[in-house]
């Protein structure tokens, strides 16, 4: 917009409705007032009428005065709109008896420039210039400042916006498209990486993603993005991928070039596949409401700086003086110069809930860029270099909000030349040295007057220009508390700006935390539940007892104990009442100071805030319960069973708990601090399979360790034994083995000592898991025989699964063979039974590995096909490369090396989808996968290729291990 000729007159609707003359902005005013500006201006102009334009602005709605409140509207859009000396005739906005008419010409649109801009791509995409289409399609793409009409209310701009968000779509299609073809494979899987909700079903997005995830050799992602496509379709609509999908995905399995790639599919070379799948990235949180006041603060930290080095830029002041919004400004406004992503990190130091760590903090940060699957280290340093390693290529903007100290702040800097971190907190931090500090004060006078009246309107406050004033010395000059009380006002017409001084005058019942100086802002936060209907309040409430900073419709719905639409709406409406925030769609979460406020609100009714609480945990438990292996038959013989849980499958529980992220280690230490001692035994016991699944080992150790230091608390016995056993599983696989065999022997003694035949039972066959482990063959034998003979039929079927397959393992340890295989039976038949993919695929896996071991390799094709397929289903990325590999194997004992070459190719991308940070046999698997390639290559009689392979295997740095 600052490059328009002078004088002209220039709008942008492609993100927050913006208008300049001459690069000058201009103020639109309220946003009901920029939503009668976009109705008119996008009617392309067309007449408009008033019913209509009412209709389009207000909807089923509109104000009391009628028609005249549209020329209170019109006539401040004119005087902003018009240059200097317009004659009513000659304005932008025409009127005439009972019409309206936005005249375009002479007016320059972004949304005419973006029609342009997008034609003549499209035109140089048809002559075949696809290097020239791309910076085209690019430049349109450009155009766009986020969302179209952001923030602008009715039922006229919300259909604009999904139509130009539509148009954005075809755009981003065409310039995918083109860079397939150009094969820039990895841009346009850059492009691919951020996916909004909306992009779930959409095949053609998918397409494109597989034939770039195809042509940058990763032939085993694409054939997993289409299946996640197939069952999310089942699943969630009911329908299967449509034909064109279909036969990409054909020709992905048959590696069909021409097909996938078109003239890429003539390069020599493919580009290679990094190391890990570098994703661009924006975290920011939304940019709602006008900044005022603040041009000169946002002008230093948008300002250049040295290229060659990390930029570092603090912000401090008070609390609510609005830190976060400058910054997240600062930061959109920076996001076009840093290509490879904006993170946003709150390290909630004047938070609620639990401090966040450094270490927190980089685990999160690093699964964000996509740097690590699964568990990460827990050392700060190691964390500390993964990040250095991860960020140095890169040119990265990272917002740290809520800091404490300078502690916090230096692990997570960026070692990228170019980037900037913009850091804000209460504390001014000389000991950080940085480039540029800003100190934030509260708006005075004029800035804070602005503020209100662009809330509230200008005619408004004209009216009562005292009583406005005396307003913003109430709220302090504070942002947050001007927001708020302008909010109320813009929400109840027929209130006076007096009536609203009189009823925040003196109102000093809340301090703590929202006590700043001699101001309360909790009485603001106060002001504005006394305005809410009676459901909302009960809503508002509830939300002061979520276990989780962040959080989806599901948790309010059980706490309030009311339908998820009807929740939605609540929560939709607590939205617009700058009560929750929606940092995206479907999440919301409190500020930290609203959420104090309603915990208080809350605690002031204790039989209600205790049901919401609890109502909010069994959600957790049920989750973890059904998501959990364990949770079949006796599985759980204490503790409340799932009944109502609104998962009809376990991906749905799993795929909830995976929205929570490392929020879930705080659910447990929320339950404990609120005495709920038995549900936070009992979650964090639940929670132990989904942790270890996902290799997630220091979460489910947490936890558990948690739990366990307040178990004396629980009314539930069961629960002292429990954690030990579960605490020492963990300690399995993460190698502890000296440990786990102690926690499993005071578990056991526990267990015979109150008569607890189920938990004796898991203390048996873990120690036995312990023996085979440490090549102990016999004792584990005996030991599973021991925990099988304690538990009482019926058998729990994961447990005795578990139990046959070390039994199975610790006779093939011994070279028993037939024995193994017999145990591998009895572990199939619980298997069966369980209907839980991953557990059966590793029974079958184990008994394929005999039937390779003797030879019989029809018999190991037969359950490694079927094994393959269900820890596929099951998301296991190590069991689906083990067991492709030992097909591989079985393929070459029939005599077929060119199949046992390709499976064993499989088996590699496989195990480049898993991190050496997180698998703890990360080693051993490729050094196995990569022996058994090399004795295939020998088959076929490919000796420099065998000889790569096994020179390959000599230089791995070391197996850390079998994997069971």
């Amino acid at each position: 917009m600052d490059s328009a000729a002078p004088g002209r007159l220039r709008i942008a609707v492609l993100g927050p409705l913006r208008a300049c003359r001459g690069g000058e902005p201009l103020d639109l005013g309220p946003v009901k007032r920029q939503a009668v500006l976009a109705a008119l201006l996008l009617s392309r102009g067309t007449v408009v009428s008033h019913e209509q334009l009412m209709h389009g602005v207000w909807g089923a709605e509109p104000p009391a005065s009628g028609h005249k409140v549209l020329a209170s509207h019109v006539n401040p859009l004119r005087r902003a709109l018009d240059a200097k000396g317009t004659r009513p005739a000659e304005s932008v906005i025409r009127s005439g008896k009972g019409w309206y008419r936005f005249v375009v010409d002479g007016v320059r649109l972004d949304v005419a420039e973006l029609t342009e801009r997008g034609a003549e791509a499209r035109r140089t995409k048809a002559s075949g210039e696809l290097a020239g289409a791309v910076d085209q399609l690019s430049s349109a793409l450009a155009l766009f400042r986020g969302e179209p009409l952001a923030g602008v209310p009715g039922l006229f701009a919300q259909a604009e916006r999904e139509r130009l968000w539509e148009r954005r779509r075809g755009l981003r299609l065409d310039r995918l498209e083109c860079l397939v073809l150009l094969g820039r494979f990895g841009d346009a899987l850059d492009d691919l990486a951020v996916l909004s909700p909306a992009d779930r079903h959409d095949e053609s997005l998918l397409a494109l993603r597989m034939r770039a995830l195809y042509g940058c050799e990763r032939q085993a992602e694409a054939l997993n993005a289409y299946q996640g496509m197939r069952v999310r379709l089942r699943d969630e609509l009911g329908v299967d991928p449509g034909e064109e999908l279909q036969r990409l995905y054909e020709a992905v399995l048959r590696r069909d070039d021409a097909h996938l790639l078109g003239p890429a599919a003539t390069r020599t070379t493919a580009q290679p596949a990094r190391p890990w799948a570098r994703r661009t990235v924006n975290e920011l949180p939304g940019d709602a409401g006008r900044l005022v006041g603040r041009e000169a603060e946002l002008a230093r930290l948008t300002g250049a700086y040295a290229p060659e080095s990390v930029s570092i830029l603090t912000v401090d002041g008070t609390a609510g003086v609005g830190k976060t919004a400058l910054v997240v400004r600062a930061a959109r406004e920076l996001s076009d110069r840093y290509p490879d992503g904006s993170l946003f990190v709150d390290l909630r130091a004047h938070s609620t809930q639990r401090r966040q760590t450094p270490e927190q903090a980089l685990q999160r940060l690093l699964r964000s860029l996509g740097a690590a699957q699964g568990e990460l280290p827990s050392d700060l340093e190691e964390l500390t270099a993964a990040w250095r390693a991860a960020t140095s290529p890169l040119r990265l903007l990272l917002v740290l909000d809520d800091v404490l100290d300078a502690e916090q702040v230096r692990p997570l800097l960026l070692a990228g030349a170019g980037s900037r971190v913009l850091v804000a907190g209460r504390r001014r931090l000389p000991e950080l040295d940085a480039d540029g500090r800003v100190t934030l004060e509260p708006l005075r006078g004029g800035g804070a007057v602005r503020l209100l009246t662009h809330l509230i309107g200008e005619e408004r406050a004209g009216r009562e220009p005292e009583a406005t004033r005396q307003l913003v010395g109430l709220c302090d000059g504070l942002p947050l508390a001007l927001r708020i009380a302008g909010s109320r006002l813009q929400n109840r017409r027929t209130w006076t700006v007096e009536y609203l001084v009189g009823r925040m005058a003196g109102d000093e019942r809340r301090l703590g935390e929202l006590s700043i100086g001699d101001r309360s802002v909790e009485a603001a936060f106060q002001l504005s539940y006394d305005q809410l209907a009676p459901d909302q309040q009960l809503g508002f409430r509830a939300l002061g007892q979520a276990p989780t900073v962040e959080f989806d419709v599901l948790a309010p719905a059980a706490m309030l104990g009311r339908p998820l639409h009807d929740t939605e709406r609540i929560l939709e409406s607590l939205v617009d009442a700058n009560l929750l925030q929606q940092p995206r769609p479907g999440r919301y979460r409190l500020h930290d100071l609203v959420r104090v406020h309603a915990r208080r609100l809350a605690e002031a009714l204790p039989d209600e805030a205790a049901g919401a609480r609890t109502a909010a945990l069994r959600l957790y438990l049920d989750a973890a319960r059904i998501a959990s292996d364990w949770g079949l038959a006796t599985g759980f013989p204490t503790g409340p069973q799932p009944s109502g849980a609104p998962f009809a499958h376990w991906k749905d529980a799993e795929s909830w708990l995976d929205a929570a992220g490392g929020e879930l280690v705080d659910v447990i230490g929320h339950a404990v601090a609120l005495g709920e001692v038995d549900l936070a035994c009992w979650i964090a016991e639940a929670l132990v399979d989904y942790f270890t699944r996902q290799g997630r080992y220091h979460e489910s150790q947490t936890a558990l360790e948690i739990a366990l230091a307040h178990v004396d608390g629980a009314t539930d016995p069961r629960m002292a034994l429990a954690l030990r056993n579960c605490l020492a599983y963990t300690g399995v696989f993460q190698r502890r083995y000296t440990q786990s065999r102690t926690l499993f022997t005071e578990a056991l003694h526990l267990s015979r000592r109150d008569c607890d035949h189920a938990e004796e039972t898991r203390a048996l066959i873990g120690l036995a898991s312990v023996d085979v482990s440490v090549g102990e063959g016999d004792r584990a034998i005996a030991g599973v025989a021991g925990g099988l003979a304690a538990s009482r039929p019926p058998h729990n079927d994961w447990i005795a699964s578990i139990g046959f397959v070390i039994q199975g393992l610790a006779h093939q340890l011994e070279g028993r063979n037939e024995e193994a295989l017999a145990g591998f039976a009895e572990a199939r038949t619980h298997a069966d039974r369980s209907g839980r993919p991953r557990l059966l695929g590793r029974v079958l896996s184990f008994a394929a590995d005999i039937h390779l071991r003797l030879g019989r390799y029809a018999e190991a094709k037969a359950l490694l096909r079927q094994a393959v397929l269900l820890v596929e289903e099951a998301g296991d990325v190590f069991l689906c490369a083990r067991g492709l590999t030992r097909l591989g194997t079985a393929e070459l004992g029939e005599g077929d090396s060119a199949a046992a070459v390709a499976l064993h190719h499989q088996a590699l991308l496989q195990h480049q989808l898993l991190s050496p940070l997180t698998e703890p046999a990360y080693d051993w698997l490729e050094m196995d996968i990569r022996s058994r390639l090399g004795h295939a290559y020998l088959a076929a009689g490919l000796i420099g290729e065998a000889l790569e392979q096994f020179r390959t295997v000599m230089g791995v740095p070391g197996a850390r291990g079998q994997h069971g």
